[in-house]
């Protein structure tokens, strides 16, 4: 008979397990993440998209090559429930933006796509978001670089 190895069960951390740096490194990047995030808002709001309406459009169009998102995808990717990506679909299909179509192997399923007027929306907004990472770019990866080798901050 083979033994089999017994599996290290971790236990749970303490606050004693972190230092001063960590709880400052976390605040940092969540500091940047939210002010990216209210870039992508303002700029989404500038542009007459609301910032979900955006992030549809940004989905649909970064969806991996070679594959077309479908309203179940979509819901996947912006974290919603199906209900909900039906209804964002709707609105964004009103306003010129989107195209929805059935698949032609699978009727089921209903395959979304910009239109000329979703891709320049798009392509204004997406160009303002490169700069904005851009500039914040050294910011993230001064803060990613304070982490330092996992084995060395890992105390859990």
């Amino acid at each position: 008979m083979c033994a089999t190895p017994k599996r290290k069960i971790p236990r749970a951390p303490s606050p004693h397990d972190l230092a001063p740096h960590d709880y400052e490194i976390l605040a940092e990047f969540r500091y940047l993440l939210m002010r990216f995030a209210a870039f992508s808002e303002q700029a989404a709001h500038a542009a007459g998209l609301a910032p979900r309406q955006h992030q549809a459009l940004l989905a649909i169009k970064g969806y991996p090559r070679g594959a077309e998102a479908t309203i179940g995808d979509l819901a996947e990717r912006l974290g919603i429930r199906h209900h909900s990506t039906v209804g964002l679909v709707d609105r964004l299909v009103s306003r010129g933006y989107l195209v929805r179509r059935a698949d032609l192997h699978d009727r089921r399923r209903t395959l979304l796509a910009l239109t000329a007027s979703g891709e320049q929306a798009l392509a204004g907004l997406s160009t303002a978001h490169r700069r904005e990472l851009r500039r914040v770019a050294p910011l993230l990866k001064a803060v990613l670089g304070r982490l330092g080798p996992e084995e060395l901050h890992d105390r859990i």
